[in-house]
């Protein structure tokens, strides 16, 4: 059985690409078979797996997307890169923003990403979406189409400050379009115990959340 993964948080820099890669990577060197999903028009993902140019590739979720809402047939392993690390990739660039706006029009739009995924499940053990820091159309996407959501999140106010919206969105999602949804967790990053104010945080985190 397949798990689909969304690491997602509507501020950036909070280590979503970061957590994706090494969860992706530890996977498959458990030996399981993975697929990673870079959702972001900034291509983070992409460029962090030594992909330096996102915008000179020429096949990304994008262009994989535009053949789901043209119903065009075409092979679904095409663009795929397959990494050293023993992971496979299906990169981003700016291209997805300008697929963002046109999903406004198309029928289904909450559910586009998910028919992509439908046609992959079969051959991985893992999808790890790394999704885009906002929660617009992508990202709404994204949790449409997991199993679960991982939030990784910065110890730090504004941050922390955040959950509350995100965590609204991921349940208007459950209820509305995908009542499978689950929270996988709440992954605190960059944690300094050396000081006060990140074991505040911290603390704050795990007494508000559990």
């Amino acid at each position: 059985m397949c798990k689909v993964m969304a690491i997602t948080n509507q501020k950036g820099g909070v280590g979503k690409t970061t957590t994706t890669v090494n969860l992706g990577i530890g996977f498959a060197r458990h030996g399981k078979r993975v697929f990673l999903m870079d959702a972001d028009p900034q291509g983070s993902m992409t460029a962090s797996l030594g992909y330096i140019e996102p915008d000179d590739i020429k096949v990304t979720l994008a262009s994989k997307l535009m053949d789901i809402i043209n119903e065009a047939e075409t092979d679904p392993c095409e663009g795929i890169l397959h990494h050293a690390e023993g992971v496979d990739l299906v990169p981003a660039n700016i291209e997805l923003s300008a697929l963002e706006v046109s999903l406004i029009n198309v029928l289904s739009r909450e559910r586009i990403l998910r028919s992509y995924i439908d046609i992959l499940r079969a051959s991985y053990d893992y999808i790890l979406i790394d999704c885009m820091p906002s929660l617009g159309m992508m990202t709404i996407n994204a949790l449409a189409a997991a199993d679960s959501v991982l939030i990784p999140v910065q110890t730090a106010y504004l941050p922390v400050k955040g959950l509350e919206q995100l965590l609204t969105t991921i349940y208007k999602v459950k209820r509305q379009l995908n009542r499978k949804l689950e929270i996988e967790g709440i992954l605190p990053t960059m944690v300094d115990f050396r000081t006060v104010y990140a074991k505040e945080i911290f603390e704050k985190i795990h007494i508000t959340y559990g």
